[in-house]
Protein backbone atom coordinates (compact mmCIF):
# COMPACT_ATOMS: atom_id res chain seq x y z
CA UNK A 1 0.00 0.00 0.00
CA UNK A 2 1.00 3.19 -1.09
CA UNK A 3 2.45 5.75 1.79
CA UNK A 4 0.43 9.05 1.56
CA UNK A 5 2.34 12.30 1.31
CA UNK A 6 -0.13 15.50 1.76
CA UNK A 7 1.70 18.67 0.17
CA UNK A 8 1.60 21.96 0.78
CA UNK A 9 0.56 23.48 -2.81
CA UNK A 10 1.15 27.72 -3.03
CA UNK A 11 0.53 27.96 -6.91
CA UNK A 12 4.35 28.31 -7.38
CA UNK A 13 6.59 26.51 -9.23
CA UNK A 14 8.79 25.15 -6.07
CA UNK A 15 5.86 23.45 -4.49
CA UNK A 16 4.48 22.22 -8.25
CA UNK A 17 7.18 20.50 -8.41
CA UNK A 18 7.83 19.25 -5.02
CA UNK A 19 4.54 17.16 -5.59
CA UNK A 20 5.47 16.14 -8.94
CA UNK A 21 8.68 14.52 -7.42
CA UNK A 22 6.47 12.81 -4.61
CA UNK A 23 4.20 11.42 -7.13
CA UNK A 24 7.23 10.03 -9.52
CA UNK A 25 8.60 8.39 -6.34
CA UNK A 26 5.75 6.34 -5.73
CA UNK A 27 3.82 8.12 -3.24
CA UNK A 28 -0.03 8.62 -2.20
CA UNK A 29 -0.02 12.20 -3.29
CA UNK A 30 -2.43 14.58 -1.99
CA UNK A 31 -2.04 18.47 -2.61
CA UNK A 32 -3.33 21.08 -0.19
CA UNK A 33 -3.74 24.97 -0.84
CA UNK A 34 -3.75 27.04 2.30
CA UNK A 35 -5.26 30.42 2.64
CA UNK A 36 -3.55 32.34 5.71
CA UNK A 37 -5.10 35.77 5.12
CA UNK A 38 -8.17 37.11 3.79
CA UNK A 39 -8.74 41.00 5.06
CA UNK A 40 -8.41 42.05 1.73
CA UNK A 41 -9.54 39.02 -0.20
CA UNK A 42 -10.43 41.52 -3.16
CA UNK A 43 -7.45 44.03 -2.99
CA UNK A 44 -5.51 44.01 -6.44
CA UNK A 45 -2.12 43.05 -4.12
CA UNK A 46 -3.75 39.89 -2.75
CA UNK A 47 -2.89 36.92 -5.11
CA UNK A 48 -4.62 34.11 -2.76
CA UNK A 49 -7.51 33.78 -6.23
CA UNK A 50 -4.81 33.26 -8.58
CA UNK A 51 -2.69 30.98 -6.98
CA UNK A 52 -5.87 28.26 -6.27
CA UNK A 53 -6.18 28.53 -9.62
CA UNK A 54 -2.65 27.68 -10.90
CA UNK A 55 -2.61 24.93 -7.97
CA UNK A 56 -5.60 23.55 -9.47
CA UNK A 57 -4.12 23.59 -12.93
CA UNK A 58 -0.76 21.78 -11.74
CA UNK A 59 -3.10 19.48 -9.57
CA UNK A 60 -4.77 18.65 -12.92
CA UNK A 61 -1.44 17.94 -14.86
CA UNK A 62 -0.06 16.09 -12.22
CA UNK A 63 -3.29 13.60 -11.99
CA UNK A 64 -3.99 14.51 -8.17
CA UNK A 65 -6.31 15.51 -6.15
CA UNK A 66 -6.52 19.22 -4.59
CA UNK A 67 -8.57 20.66 -1.60
CA UNK A 68 -7.99 23.92 0.07
CA UNK A 69 -7.89 24.94 3.47
CA UNK A 70 -8.55 28.17 5.33
CA UNK A 71 -6.03 29.14 8.20
CA UNK A 72 -6.52 32.58 8.25
CA UNK A 73 -8.09 32.96 11.89
CA UNK A 74 -5.10 30.59 13.09
CA UNK A 75 -2.83 33.02 11.26
CA UNK A 76 -4.24 36.01 12.82
CA UNK A 77 -4.23 34.96 16.06
CA UNK A 78 -0.76 32.54 15.78
CA UNK A 79 1.26 35.24 13.68
CA UNK A 80 -0.01 38.63 12.92
CA UNK A 81 -0.97 39.65 16.18
CA UNK A 82 2.78 39.28 17.09
CA UNK A 83 4.04 40.54 13.74
CA UNK A 84 1.88 43.73 15.06
CA UNK A 85 3.37 43.69 18.37
CA UNK A 86 6.93 43.80 17.84
CA UNK A 87 6.53 46.29 15.26
CA UNK A 88 4.90 48.44 17.92
CA UNK A 89 7.71 47.69 20.14
CA UNK A 90 10.02 49.17 17.30
CA UNK A 91 11.64 45.75 16.42
CA UNK A 92 11.61 44.08 12.99
CA UNK A 93 9.72 40.51 13.38
CA UNK A 94 9.98 38.16 10.55
CA UNK A 95 6.44 36.72 10.28
CA UNK A 96 7.75 33.86 7.60
CA UNK A 97 9.69 32.23 10.65
CA UNK A 98 6.93 32.52 12.65
CA UNK A 99 4.17 31.08 9.50
CA UNK A 100 6.31 27.95 9.50
CA UNK A 101 6.86 27.06 13.01
CA UNK A 102 2.96 28.06 13.74
CA UNK A 103 0.94 27.45 10.45
CA UNK A 104 2.56 24.96 7.82
CA UNK A 105 4.42 22.94 10.25
CA UNK A 106 1.70 23.09 12.92
CA UNK A 107 -2.00 23.83 11.69
CA UNK A 108 -1.21 22.30 8.41
CA UNK A 109 0.33 19.07 9.96
CA UNK A 110 -2.67 18.50 12.41
CA UNK A 111 -4.69 19.20 8.96
CA UNK A 112 -2.75 16.13 6.83
CA UNK A 113 -3.26 13.61 10.06
CA UNK A 114 -7.12 14.41 9.53
CA UNK A 115 -5.96 13.17 5.59
CA UNK A 116 -4.25 9.77 6.90
CA UNK A 117 -1.24 11.14 6.05
CA UNK A 118 2.22 9.42 6.16
CA UNK A 119 4.33 12.41 5.53
CA UNK A 120 4.03 16.03 4.88
CA UNK A 121 5.88 18.46 1.95
CA UNK A 122 6.73 21.53 1.01
CA UNK A 123 8.11 23.25 -1.78
CA UNK A 124 11.03 24.21 0.50
CA UNK A 125 14.74 24.33 -0.36
CA UNK A 126 16.43 22.58 2.71
CA UNK A 127 16.87 19.12 3.78
CA UNK A 128 16.48 16.47 6.46
CA UNK A 129 18.67 13.86 7.64
CA UNK A 130 17.60 11.02 9.97
CA UNK A 131 19.76 9.45 12.27
CA UNK A 132 19.27 7.55 16.06
CA UNK A 133 15.70 8.41 16.08
CA UNK A 134 16.23 12.40 15.45
CA UNK A 135 15.61 14.34 12.93
CA UNK A 136 18.19 16.59 11.44
CA UNK A 137 17.43 20.07 9.33
CA UNK A 138 20.01 20.67 6.91
CA UNK A 139 21.50 23.40 4.52
CA UNK A 140 19.92 22.90 0.90
CA UNK A 141 22.71 21.90 -1.20
CA UNK A 142 21.81 25.95 -3.53
CA UNK A 143 23.25 27.79 -1.58
CA UNK A 144 21.78 31.05 -3.02
CA UNK A 145 18.04 29.37 -2.46
CA UNK A 146 18.92 27.67 0.74
CA UNK A 147 15.45 28.48 3.28
CA UNK A 148 16.83 26.29 6.84
CA UNK A 149 17.04 30.56 7.88
CA UNK A 150 12.88 30.37 7.72
CA UNK A 151 12.76 27.15 9.52
CA UNK A 152 15.17 27.09 12.35
CA UNK A 153 12.32 26.86 14.96
CA UNK A 154 10.83 23.67 13.79
CA UNK A 155 10.68 20.63 16.76
CA UNK A 156 11.61 17.08 16.31
CA UNK A 157 8.08 16.20 16.21
CA UNK A 158 7.05 18.95 13.41
CA UNK A 159 10.05 17.61 11.65
CA UNK A 160 9.54 13.79 11.97
CA UNK A 161 6.74 13.39 9.33
CA UNK A 162 8.34 16.19 7.26
CA UNK A 163 9.80 15.72 3.39
CA UNK A 164 11.46 18.44 1.45
CA UNK A 165 12.24 16.90 -1.81
CA UNK A 166 13.54 20.27 -3.67
CA UNK A 167 16.95 19.77 -1.41
CA UNK A 168 18.79 18.37 -3.58
CA UNK A 169 17.96 20.94 -6.11
CA UNK A 170 18.80 24.04 -7.55
CA UNK A 171 16.34 26.31 -8.91
CA UNK A 172 17.10 26.35 -12.30
CA UNK A 173 16.71 22.41 -12.02
CA UNK A 174 13.59 22.64 -10.44
CA UNK A 175 12.32 25.28 -13.75
CA UNK A 176 13.66 23.02 -15.94
CA UNK A 177 11.40 19.80 -14.55
CA UNK A 178 8.87 21.94 -14.84
CA UNK A 179 9.01 23.33 -18.27
CA UNK A 180 9.76 19.34 -19.62
CA UNK A 181 6.73 18.07 -17.58
CA UNK A 182 4.89 20.88 -18.82
CA UNK A 183 3.26 21.62 -15.11
CA UNK A 184 1.63 25.42 -15.34
CA UNK A 185 3.54 27.74 -13.14
CA UNK A 186 7.17 26.67 -14.97
CA UNK A 187 7.55 30.01 -15.77
CA UNK A 188 6.18 31.62 -12.66
CA UNK A 189 7.60 34.65 -10.53
CA UNK A 190 8.50 33.72 -7.41
CA UNK A 191 6.70 35.40 -4.50
CA UNK A 192 8.80 38.11 -2.76
CA UNK A 193 8.37 40.09 0.46
CA UNK A 194 6.07 39.04 3.04
CA UNK A 195 3.01 36.89 2.51
CA UNK A 196 0.52 38.99 3.09
CA UNK A 197 1.44 42.42 1.97
CA UNK A 198 2.70 41.01 -1.34
CA UNK A 199 4.06 43.88 -3.85
CA UNK A 200 2.00 47.14 -2.03
CA UNK A 201 3.28 49.65 -0.23
CA UNK A 202 4.77 48.45 3.33
CA UNK A 203 3.91 51.71 5.04
CA UNK A 204 0.71 52.02 3.98
CA UNK A 205 -0.12 48.76 5.22
CA UNK A 206 1.22 48.97 8.33
CA UNK A 207 -0.77 52.30 8.55
CA UNK A 208 -4.16 50.49 8.74
CA UNK A 209 -3.22 48.86 12.14
CA UNK A 210 -0.48 51.02 13.83
CA UNK A 211 -0.98 54.90 14.14
CA UNK A 212 1.45 57.17 12.61
CA UNK A 213 3.67 58.54 15.40
CA UNK A 214 6.50 61.15 13.41
CA UNK A 215 9.06 62.69 14.80
CA UNK A 216 12.19 63.67 14.31
CA UNK A 217 15.08 61.89 12.55
CA UNK A 218 18.51 62.45 14.21
CA UNK A 219 21.85 62.35 13.32
CA UNK A 220 23.84 60.70 16.39
CA UNK A 221 25.20 63.59 17.98
CA UNK A 222 21.49 64.66 18.04
CA UNK A 223 21.21 66.92 14.89
CA UNK A 224 17.51 66.75 13.56
CA UNK A 225 17.89 66.33 9.75
CA UNK A 226 14.16 65.17 9.07
CA UNK A 227 11.21 63.91 10.08
CA UNK A 228 9.89 60.59 10.37
CA UNK A 229 6.15 58.59 10.15
CA UNK A 230 6.64 56.57 12.85
CA UNK A 231 9.25 54.43 14.41
CA UNK A 232 7.77 50.98 13.54
CA UNK A 233 7.74 52.38 10.15
CA UNK A 234 11.92 51.87 9.76
CA UNK A 235 14.17 49.03 10.52
CA UNK A 236 17.66 48.88 10.84
CA UNK A 237 20.32 49.36 7.78
CA UNK A 238 17.12 50.98 5.96
CA UNK A 239 18.13 53.45 3.11
CA UNK A 240 15.04 54.12 1.05
CA UNK A 241 12.19 56.05 2.06
CA UNK A 242 13.77 58.11 4.98
CA UNK A 243 13.45 61.51 2.65
CA UNK A 244 16.33 62.82 4.38
CA UNK A 245 17.76 66.27 2.03
CA UNK A 246 21.63 66.73 2.01
CA UNK A 247 23.29 68.53 4.63
CA UNK A 248 26.65 70.19 5.05
CA UNK A 249 29.52 68.02 5.12
CA UNK A 250 28.79 65.31 2.77
CA UNK A 251 25.43 65.83 0.61
CA UNK A 252 25.77 63.44 -1.68
CA UNK A 253 26.79 60.19 1.05
CA UNK A 254 22.90 58.36 1.67
CA UNK A 255 21.69 58.08 4.71
CA UNK A 256 21.20 55.05 6.24
CA UNK A 257 18.77 54.12 9.94
CA UNK A 258 21.77 53.33 12.42
CA UNK A 259 19.34 52.72 15.71
CA UNK A 260 15.51 53.93 17.47
CA UNK A 261 15.89 55.85 20.64
CA UNK A 262 11.95 54.88 22.11
CA UNK A 263 11.64 57.27 24.81
CA UNK A 264 12.77 60.07 22.40
CA UNK A 265 10.66 58.80 19.32
CA UNK A 266 13.42 59.77 17.44
CA UNK A 267 14.95 57.83 14.82
CA UNK A 268 18.79 58.01 14.35
CA UNK A 269 20.79 58.14 11.11
CA UNK A 270 24.32 57.94 9.72
CA UNK A 271 25.77 58.62 5.97
CA UNK A 272 27.36 55.93 4.27
CA UNK A 273 27.07 52.12 4.59
CA UNK A 274 29.99 51.40 6.36
CA UNK A 275 29.30 53.82 9.27
CA UNK A 276 30.55 52.43 12.18
CA UNK A 277 27.17 52.27 14.07
CA UNK A 278 25.85 50.25 12.07
CA UNK A 279 28.22 47.16 12.83
CA UNK A 280 28.09 45.06 15.84
CA UNK A 281 30.80 42.42 16.78
CA UNK A 282 28.64 40.94 19.32
CA UNK A 283 24.82 40.01 18.83
CA UNK A 284 22.73 39.02 21.74
CA UNK A 285 19.82 36.66 21.92
CA UNK A 286 16.86 35.64 23.76
CA UNK A 287 14.00 32.85 23.22
CA UNK A 288 16.29 30.38 22.11
CA UNK A 289 15.16 27.86 20.54
CA UNK A 290 17.18 24.11 19.73
CA UNK A 291 16.11 21.90 17.12
CA UNK A 292 17.62 19.27 18.68
CA UNK A 293 15.60 19.87 21.81
CA UNK A 294 18.73 20.89 23.60
CA UNK A 295 21.84 22.97 23.89
CA UNK A 296 24.71 21.93 22.27
CA UNK A 297 28.00 22.27 24.83
CA UNK A 298 28.14 25.79 25.13
CA UNK A 299 31.16 27.94 24.53
CA UNK A 300 31.61 26.49 20.90
CA UNK A 301 32.50 27.94 17.52
CA UNK A 302 29.76 27.73 15.27
CA UNK A 303 28.71 30.03 12.68
CA UNK A 304 25.33 32.33 12.08
CA UNK A 305 23.31 34.21 9.90
CA UNK A 306 21.62 37.47 11.37
CA UNK A 307 19.22 37.73 8.55
CA UNK A 308 17.90 35.29 5.46
CA UNK A 309 20.37 37.23 2.58
CA UNK A 310 23.38 37.95 4.41
CA UNK A 311 26.56 34.68 4.03
CA UNK A 312 26.49 32.84 7.83
CA UNK A 313 29.56 33.87 9.24
CA UNK A 314 32.15 32.47 11.81
CA UNK A 315 31.22 33.05 15.74
CA UNK A 316 31.77 31.91 19.43
CA UNK A 317 28.62 31.46 21.22
CA UNK A 318 28.18 30.82 24.69
CA UNK A 319 25.29 31.51 27.41
CA UNK A 320 24.62 34.70 29.59
CA UNK A 321 21.93 33.93 32.17
CA UNK A 322 19.10 33.79 29.95
CA UNK A 323 20.62 34.98 26.62
CA UNK A 324 22.91 33.77 24.74
CA UNK A 325 25.79 35.81 22.89
CA UNK A 326 27.26 35.32 19.63
CA UNK A 327 30.62 36.83 19.44
CA UNK A 328 31.82 37.07 15.56
CA UNK A 329 34.86 36.98 14.40
CA UNK A 330 34.40 40.25 11.97
CA UNK A 331 31.50 42.98 12.78
CA UNK A 332 28.32 42.15 11.41
CA UNK A 333 26.47 45.21 9.46
CA UNK A 334 23.17 45.76 10.87
CA UNK A 335 22.01 42.71 13.18
CA UNK A 336 18.32 43.60 13.97
CA UNK A 337 16.46 43.40 17.01
CA UNK A 338 13.29 41.36 16.53
CA UNK A 339 15.06 39.48 13.87
CA UNK A 340 16.78 36.43 14.12
CA UNK A 341 20.31 34.94 14.51
CA UNK A 342 20.35 31.24 12.90
CA UNK A 343 22.93 29.23 14.16
CA UNK A 344 24.88 26.27 12.32
CA UNK A 345 27.70 23.62 12.60
CA UNK A 346 28.87 22.92 9.08
CA UNK A 347 25.35 22.63 6.95
CA UNK A 348 23.11 21.44 9.82
CA UNK A 349 20.89 24.23 11.64
CA UNK A 350 21.28 24.08 15.13
CA UNK A 351 18.53 27.11 15.58
CA UNK A 352 18.29 30.00 16.77
CA UNK A 353 17.27 33.24 18.82
CA UNK A 354 15.85 36.57 18.60
CA UNK A 355 18.30 39.70 18.18
CA UNK A 356 17.83 42.01 21.21
CA UNK A 357 18.89 45.99 21.32
CA UNK A 358 22.56 46.54 22.51
CA UNK A 359 22.69 47.47 26.46
CA UNK A 360 23.28 51.22 26.12
CA UNK A 361 23.81 54.46 28.49
CA UNK A 362 20.91 56.96 28.72
CA UNK A 363 20.21 58.23 25.43
CA UNK A 364 22.33 61.36 24.35
CA UNK A 365 19.98 61.95 21.63
CA UNK A 366 16.90 61.93 24.18
CA UNK A 367 18.10 64.75 25.76
CA UNK A 368 18.85 66.88 22.90
CA UNK A 369 16.15 65.98 21.13
CA UNK A 370 13.91 66.94 24.07
CA UNK A 371 16.18 69.98 24.45
CA UNK A 372 14.72 71.14 20.88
Amino acid sequence: MKQRVVVGMSGGVDSSVAAWLLEQQGYDVVGVFMKNWEDDDTDEYCSSREDLVDAAAVADVIGIELSAVNFAAEYRERVFAQFLREYEAGRTPNPDVLCNSQIKFAAFLDHARTLAADFVATGHYARIRRAGGRAELLKALDAGKDQSYFLHRLTQAQLAPVLFPLGELSKREVRAIARREGIPTHAKKDSTGICFIGERPFRDFLARYLPRTPGPIVTVDGRVVGEHQGLAYYTLGQRQGLRVGGTRGGAGTPWFVAGKDLPGNALVVVQGHDHPRLYRREVEVIDMHWIAGTAPALPARLRAKTRYRMPDAACAVSRHGGAYVAAFDEPQWAPTPGQYLVLYDGDVCLGGGVITAPAQTPSRVTELTAAT
